[in-house]
């Protein structure tokens, strides 16, 4: 028997000296790498000694293609591996984003790469890890090398093995949409609600697993520890989602295929994007800390000075309700733009982006402060502009006969208001590249600094997805031509963030999930608002298009929808849903019926110099307080679900010795969501730090409070 233990200890002895582990600068995230079975990458992470993710294989299977370089004979990067050698290093920098949550951020990491050989294709691949006191991130890297140049990647199998039957908030995993209402279950019950979760009316659908998520997937433990997994710096690579495997609770990566099924097509030297994992056993931190913009290279524009957050209202909302249309005329059955003399067409009557309409909301910008205009359907094509595969659909140039272009920008202009520019493409991504330089130009040539771009309907090319390889290439391309243009970025429908707008700060937003608008189609769920922070925005800020005050939207239309939250749980949203773009979403009337409500909108800023998470609950609750960039001016905002919440807001975050002009925005004791979604209370006080202030949220309600020091 001695012998045989004996025995058992010198057969593994070579995987115990091929394990290496590194730890967090405070020590708190462990991460152990090794080898397994025939050469198999393995890792484990844990959280203060708990479990987070189990060993779990790492991977990638290349596709035996013509066009790689080894054709037919290709092999796969899963097994057959031997150490090189490994490094570890220590990194710590503070950065200053040029807009954001807070003025300045830390970058402090643990790493350890980790070389590898796999003797009999005589590959090397590099697989790194960096490890933070709040989660980790790891990628591949591929060098240069005569044995590994063109390949193509069938799947990627990067593992993430639960410790257990987590609850997780979660969206049906699909090539083409993000745009779903948020699950809440155990991991073991997401196969049998799967088939309900998914939106089948949505424009795009592309499901692929009855277990298949997306990313950033929030999960909470049984023993209290939060976990996030998503994926940062997602670059020339397809966006990656989760497949579980719901017997042994383990996640695999599953990337967006192309129109061909294929995953990837790589040249060395490349890398992979970051595979993330945020964790804690505080939910704030969840919110606070920035390990997906850690992860991303630094800015690569040199002269930032004319990228700024907006505050902007705009003509879109009567269309989204129903009430207005995109399209200026009903004449024809379809349109080709070069075939169409607009001066003669019949107008419809019904066409919002017109000059009158469009100066009535520059004058109510002008007067509230707002600093620009969203107009949408200002440009000829929306007559026949959705789900029909359509190429040549918009110019981006041309506007309609009402809409006096020219007429309207110096009009705003002389009111210290701008235009934000609409560009929607109907996923056309080979039309709207081919009209970019022309359509920035205009931009350009009438002072416009930013633009709304939409990518509703299905891909072309033809049978390509939102997600794949060369769509993420053509959202990034958009986002470089912009920034030649000095022109702001917020594109809808595109790919969810990576955290790419620490690289490329004039993206300033995207939408990539159920926004504000959905709203009008049925509604959110009160807890709607409460878990994106958690999920949708781990990669960026999302433009949700928040502040509808009449929300029962009977009142001024014919759409019996109504807007899941309280007025002033709208008024939250500017501080619980960070964002450089902000809106002001509701018609100019319905504000001027709630103007001291609207006081707040005039009041809160867009860009932070701090921010302090004062309570935080996945899709249940969340407390934050910012203070305003270059002022000691404080902002705070609470939202909640259906449920209501008492939020105690302590202020040891002011100044010690000042003193402040306090105003909270409150619901009143019998508001709610469903029931007397308008009636709120708004109380004036002066307030110091150590002050303590006790708020009831409503179902469905929340509060915002100002906080403007003497």
């Amino acid at each position: 028997m001695q012998r045989f233990k004996t025995l058992l200890l010198v057969l593994l002895l070579p995987a115990i000296a091929m394990a290496q582990e590194v730890q967090s600068p405070n020590g708190n995230v462990r991460l152990r790498f090794s080898l397994t079975g025939n050469g198999v990458p393995t890792y484990e992470m844990t959280y203060k000694n708990k479990a987070v993710v189990k060993p779990s294989h790492l991977g990638l299977e290349l596709a035996k293609d013509k066009h790689a370089s080894k054709g037919m004979n290709e092999t796969s990067l899963m097994d057959g591996f031997t150490i090189i050698d490994t490094k570890t290093s220590s990194f710590d920098e503070t950065w200053r984003p040029v807009w954001g949550e807070t003025s300045t951020i830390r970058n402090n990491y643990t790493e350890l790469a980790v070389n590898l050989a796999q003797p009999a294709t005589k590959r090397n691949i590099i697989v790194r890890f960096r490890v933070y006191d709040y989660g980790m991130g790891l990628r591949y890297e591929f060098p240069q090398q005569d044995s590994l140049t063109y390949f193509v990647i069938k799947d990627e199998h990067t593992q993430f093995a639960m410790a257990g039957d987590h609850t997780a908030w979660w969206l049906p995993g699909d090539y083409d949409t993000q745009e779903q209402k948020t699950q809440e279950s155990r991991l073991s019950e997401i196969r049998s609600r799967f088939h309900d979760a998914v939106n089948w009316n949505n424009s795009s659908v592309a499901v692929f697993s009855p277990t298949g998520v997306q990313t950033a997937l929030q999960m909470k433990t049984n023993d209290g520890l939060y976990l996030n997994i998503h994926e940062a710096a997602c670059v020339d690579y397809s966006t990656m989602h989760l497949n579980l495997d719901d017997k042994t609770m383990t996640f695999e990566s599953w990337l967006t295929p192309d129109a061909t099924g294929m995953k990837g097509y790589m040249q060395t030297p490349c890398q992979s994007p970051w595979r993330t994992v945020l964790v804690s056993d505080d939910a704030r931190d969840m919110l606070s800390c920035k390990l997906t913009l850690n992860l991303n290279e630094p800015c690569k524009i040199e002269d930032t000075s004319w990228i700024h957050p907006i505050k902007y209202c705009g003509v879109w909302w009567e269309m989204i309700v129903g009430r207005k249309s995109w399209n200026y005329t009903d004449e024809f059955p379809s349109i080709k733009l070069d075939r169409i003399d607009w001066s003669k067409v019949k107008p419809n009557g019904r066409h919002a982006a017109n000059t009158a309409e469009v100066k009535r909301y520059i004058d109510f910008a002008a007067k509230n402060g707002l600093d620009e205009v969203l107009v949408e359907g200002w440009n000829v094509g929306w007559e026949d502009w959705a789900n029909h595969w359509k190429q040549d659909v918009f110019d981006f140039v041309t506007p309609y006969p009402d809409f006096d272009l020219k007429g309207l920008n110096d009009y705003a202009h002389s009111k210290g208001v701008k235009i934000l520019m609409h560009h929607e493409t109907s996923s056309s991504a080979v039309n709207y590249e081919r009209h970019m330089e022309k359509a920035y130009s205009l931009m350009n040539q009438y002072g416009y600094d930013a633009v709304k771009s939409g990518y509703v309907g299905d891909i072309i090319p033809r049978g390509d997805h939102h997600f794949s390889q060369a769509m993420n290439d053509h959202y990034l391309y958009c986002v470089k031509e912009a920034a030649k243009h000095h022109i702001m970025l917020n594109a809808h429908e595109a790919t969810r963030p990576t955290g790419l707008c620490r690289t490329w700060p004039n993206l300033v937003g995207n939408e990539s999930a159920r926004g504000g608008e959905y709203e009008a189609f049925g509604g959110n769920n009160p807890n709607h608002t409460c878990i994106l922070p958690f999920t949708r925005l781990q990669g960026g800020p999302m433009d949700y298009t928040p502040g509808i005050f009449v929300t029962k939207l009977s009142k001024w239309s014919n759409n019996t929808s109504y807007v899941h939250t309280t007025l002033v749980g709208q008024l939250s949203l500017y501080l619980v849903m960070y964002s450089p773009l902000q809106m002001a979403a509701d018609l100019p009337e319905n504000y001027e019926k709630y103007d001291d409500a609207f006081q707040f909108i005039r009041d809160v800023a867009v860009d932070w110099d701090d921010s302090k998470y004062l309570e935080a609950e996945p899709a249940r609750y969340i407390t934050v307080a910012r203070k305003a960039k270059g002022t000691n001016n404080w902002f705070v905002g609470g939202k909640c679900d259906e449920n209501g919440h008492r939020s105690v807001v302590k202020l040891d975050f002011l100044d010690k010795g000042r003193k402040y002009d306090c105003t909270i925005y409150s619901d009143a004791k019998d508001a709610s969501y469903d029931k007397n979604p308008d009636h709120y209370v708004i109380k004036h006080k002066t307030v110091k730090r150590g002050d303590v202030l006790k708020i009831d949220q409503a179902s469905g309600g929340g509060f915002a409070m100002s906080l403007l020091a003497k």
